[in-house]
């Protein structure tokens, strides 16, 4: 057996007809065919059933495929390792705006102390939903976001961040600002739809409060200049405090204490040898 073999018997589960794996592996379908026979033959048991066009996988063509794509991870774990050793290689990390401060102070600094050699890209993205679909699509190997997130992705929490009020100065509100204050305050809001409009709504909802919409911006935008624009404040994070008051903007806690859980996500499969260590080393310094 080879690791040729392996990614055939891979790309057939997935595929699930032979002309299709053959398409992806950018091979003839007969010689797909020939090489899982081969190997069937070679293992002394049947991977895959023939069912009308396509195929199914046996009992034990399951424990095969399994322990198939563990391999193929663990031969691209030591290529990536390869890859960062001789050349740097590149980390993807991706993050909302509101969340790039927990990455730009605290885990990029102790991490490339610790691997200079390594290029890091922050793929900038639109709030959680964001995050998911970059880990997803394979554009970025780790993500940092609020939680929850789909099953289909690992999260390791870092740290729980405080939601407090950034407002515009000369607004007349106490230093820790009453949920109910919100009922008909001017306030930046995420765009219609969005997880974390909703999320947002259900909070609203459940302290009785009606606040005015003034703007609706994602999290690429720029949201200091919305606030100062439209005159009105928004809910977020603890750490765009130093942002905000460069801005010139002031910072509010809100009573109760709203916390949201940070954690670092990524796919449910083995991490490369670049992404394992990035998520090494914030775990060190992890406060939850």
């Amino acid at each position: 057996m080879n690791l040729q073999q392996l990614r055939y018997v891979v790309a057939t589960a997935e595929h699930r007809t032979m002309t299709d794996a053959a398409r992806s592996l950018y091979i003839a379908q007969p010689a797909l065919s020939r090489a899982i026979r081969d190997l069937e033959r070679e293992l002394g048991m049947t991977l895959f059933a023939r069912s009308g066009r396509g195929v199914v996988v046996t009992a034990q063509g399951r424990r095969v495929v399994k322990l198939a794509r563990e391999a193929l991870d663990a031969v691209h774990e030591i290529e990536a390792l390869a890859t960062q050793t001789h050349s740097g290689g590149e980390l993807r990390l991706a993050s909302p705006p509101s969340l790039e401060s927990v990455l730009a102070g605290r885990l990029l600094p102790a991490y490339v102390a610790e691997h200079p050699g390594v290029r890091v890209h922050v793929v900038r993205c639109d709030g959680r939903d964001g995050v998911v679909n970059a880990i997803r699509e394979q554009r970025a190997d780790l993500g940092l976001t609020d939680l929850p997130v789909p099953a289909d992705l690992v999260s390791h929490p870092l740290e729980r961040q405080e939601i407090v009020l950034l407002s515009p100065p000369g607004l007349e509100l106490p230093d820790t600002v009453p949920m109910v204050r919100l009922n008909a305050m001017r306030l930046v809001l995420p765009p219609p739809g969005s997880a974390r409009r909703r999320e947002f709504e259900q909070l609203f909802a459940t302290y009785g409060v009606r606040p005015v919409i003034a703007a609706e911006i994602d999290e690429r935008g720029s949201w200091p200049m919305a606030i100062r624009a439209s005159s009105a404040s928004m809910l977020g994070y603890r750490g765009m405090a130093d942002q905000a008051a460069k801005a010139g903007l002031v910072v509010r806690s809100l009573d109760p204490t709203l916390r949201r859980i940070i954690a670092l996500v990524h796919a449910r499969k083995r991490l490369a040898g670049m992404a394992q260590d990035f998520l090494s080393v914030a775990e060190g310094a992890s406060s939850v």
